[in-house]
């Protein structure tokens, strides 16, 4: 098995599980913060600020893995 071969297996995995990785997380982070602007009310802002900001940073990595598999899915072909 080839370079070539081995990334049109692994690629297509990696991405799965990055997205796999980021809903998770994001579903988990976004309930969290609902849980507690249910139970304090009070610093809804705090906590939706801090829940936007981790879960830009969750999408962010989801991103860097999507632009991987585009830059290695050119290097299939050659």
């Amino acid at each position: 098995m080839d370079y070539q071969t081995a990334l049109g297996f692994a690629l297509p995995i990696g991405l799965a599980l990055a997205g796999f990785g980021s809903a998770m997380g994001l579903g988990r982070a976004v309930g969290s913060a609902m849980e507690a602007m249910g139970r304090q009310p009070e610093a809804a802002g705090k906590i939706q600020v801090g829940m936007i900001i981790g879960a830009a940073l969750i999408e962010a990595l989801t991103i860097y893995s999507l632009v991987g598999f585009f830059v290695l899915s050119g290097k299939i072909g050659h």
